[in-house]
């Protein structure tokens, strides 16, 4: 195994490195302005029973479409202004006109995020507090986006959905989406609820989701677009293809916006934001070549800038020593209780998600990447990632189209 030679300042007279202390990690807004809190807050207008307006900006609605868009954070929105000319056209109206953002919630990862719009919970209680955890149950890492090895869904996550909560108390609840997407667990625990309408292009969705809206006096519909984030992870937000995706799904939110019948809210967000990382070994640190940092680590789960790291039996705070010294300056590095005190996952954490969070929780604070090139290539070698907590990844725009 290679040794990996972690770089320090030319002038070390006196230096002493100090973690980034915890306090200083910009924390998602939980209850009053993270995407747990958007559904409820549509689904307490509708005079849905069990819910809560928790977001005090909004408006209520007689009929709520929410347009997710995976991947579109907000600076990265505000940064393109021509290639998005009728979503700029709308960023004062972000948050019921304040012009502000919301958060999306930690880990700033789409199985995290969609769990976190879906059931209106934080990932603490929710349970899918990253893209890869540890399930207790059999010891191994479990993909939470791609559910393998598979588990129970009900079990995984067991909470109804404020898709049920709606459709139970009257409300017509609908999501449309692609027909790949119709069965998948993830679904199931996260956005269930009414009929689901799988359409393969994006322009027959927004047709369907407008129509959807107009089904019923009160109405709360649900759709998606997947491939903004897919080209950032493939070729970076600075590229002409994540440009052109952006380009495409603003003639999108437009077709939707004149579709919408009387009495409508059509609000526009995300499930994160993303920072393009470069390819040196200053920027990509590799946990599979480091001796140091894999020392007692029996898995590593999260993705490269939020890191679960579980550690072998008595090991934990060995590891968790390790990782703030070499990764400290870089990386928010806390124990798994550190995590949890300071509200990283929300503000409770349920006894049955509490063993899915690492021993040592690792978010990144730079432009790095703590990539396994060896048990994680594909991931590995994406040009855009996401995850932690910085401005770039977390906030995400609550865009908003009345009739």
């Amino acid at each position: 195994m290679a040794t990996t030679q972690h770089a320090v300042p030319a002038h070390t007279d006196g230096w002493d490195p100090q973690p980034l202390p915890l306090a200083s990690a910009p924390l998602p807004e939980y209850g009053t302005g993270s995407l747990a809190d958007l559904l409820p807050t549509l689904a307490a207008g509708l005079g849905v029973p069990d819910t809560s307006a928790a977001i005090p900006e909004l408006t209520p609605a007689d009929r709520n479409c929410v347009f997710l868009i995976d991947g579109l954070g907000w600076e990265q929105l505000k940064a393109h202004p021509e290639e998005a000319p009728f979503m700029t056209s709308l960023l004062a109206a972000s948050r019921g006109g304040t012009g502000r953002p919301i958060t999306t919630g930690y880990p700033a990862t789409t199985a995290t995020s969609l769990a976190s719009v879906g059931t209106g919970l934080p990932p603490g209680v929710h349970g899918l507090p990253g893209y890869t955890v540890r399930n207790p149950d059999t010891g191994e890492l479990m993909n939470q986006l791609r559910w393998q090895p598979w588990t129970p869904p009900g079990d995984w996550q067991p909470y109804p959905t404020v898709f049920e909560l709606a459709h139970r108390a009257g409300v017509h609840a609908a999501q449309v989406s692609s027909p790949t997407f119709a069965n998948t667990p993830l679904t199931k625990v996260a956005l269930s609820g009414g009929v689901f309408h799988g359409r393969l292009s994006g322009e027959e969705r927004m047709d369907l989701a407008a129509e959807q809206l107009a089904a019923a006096d009160r109405s709360l519909v649900y759709t998606y677009y997947a491939e903004v984030d897919g080209a950032g992870h493939r070729f970076g937000v600075d590229s002409d293809t994540w440009r052109g995706q952006l380009m495409y799904v603003d003639r999108l939110v437009q077709r939707l916006a004149e579709q919408l019948p009387a009495r409508s809210a059509l609000y526009i967000t995300a499930d994160h934001g993303m920072v393009d990382i470069p390819f040196d070994e200053q920027h990509r640190i590799d946990f599979d070549e480091d001796w140091e940092l894999s020392a007692g680590v029996a898995l590593l789960g999260g993705e490269g800038r939020a890191r679960h790291v579980y550690a072998v039996p008595g090991a934990a705070n060995d590891v968790l020593t390790c990782w703030r010294e070499v990764l400290g300056e870089q990386f928010w590095v806390a124990s798994r209780d550190e995590a949890i005190e300071a509200g990283w996952f929300g503000p409770v954490v349920d006894e049955r998600v509490y063993p899915r969070i690492g021993d040592v929780v690792a978010a990144a604070r730079d432009d790095v990447l703590l990539i396994a090139s060896e048990r994680e290539p594909r991931e590995s070698a994406m040009v855009g990632n996401h995850g932690s907590m910085t401005p770039a990844e977390q906030l995400v725009p609550l865009l908003e189209v009345r009739s």
